[in-house]
């Protein structure tokens, strides 16, 4: 009779330690959650910088129409609608941070991604009252670079998040 070592499955290092783990679909729907609230964020920002581009295209009373049909019809609300995207892909950011072997400050990727979004989201926050005050009339209507410089940035921010989660770069932030 042989006995064979047959290869029994290694135990993970101390390194994935997870403290408590989701179950497997509730998982799953956190990260479709995720993910949705930040391709929501994103559209909303592509759709807002393309009405500012709307807006900047028009010339005199026609630009001053625009510019607050713009305002209170679609950049407020949207903002809003971003800000809520932004808080839930934070939340569900989080949640799988702390429940995956990703962690939240365990890797370089995961952390810079943390930082993009609370800085995002501060970003919409200290923009709301400029953009609320441009709808009203307070504020000139040249103003309006609020709009696109808020727009653009965050843009670039999500899509560089964007990058981070698909390549996952600069490894662990320590051993």
């Amino acid at each position: 009779m042989s006995t064979s070592t047959a290869s029994r499955p290694v135990p993970a290092a101390r390194d994935n330690h997870v403290r408590w783990r989701l179950p497997v679909r509730l998982r799953k729907t956190v990260l479709v959650v995720h993910v949705g609230s930040a391709g929501a964020w994103i559209g909303i920002d592509v759709v807002s910088a393309l009405l500012v581009l709307i807006g900047w295209t028009r010339s005199g009373d026609g630009r001053t129409t625009t510019y607050q049909a713009l305002a209170d019809l679609f950049v407020v609300p949207m903002l809003y609608a971003a800000l809520a995207a932004g808080v839930v892909c934070l939340l569900t950011g989080v949640l799988l941070g702390l429940a995956t072997k990703w962690g939240l400050v365990r890797y370089w990727w995961v952390a810079v991604k943390l930082v993009l979004n609370v800085l995002a989201c501060a970003m919409m926050l200290a923009f709301l009252g400029p953009i609320t005050e441009l709808s009203t009339g307070e504020q000139p209507l040249q103003d309006i670079w609020f709009v696109a410089f808020l727009a653009s940035t965050a843009m670039a921010l999500l899509s560089f998040a964007m990058v981070l989660s698909v390549f996952k770069p600069w490894g662990r932030i320590r051993k």
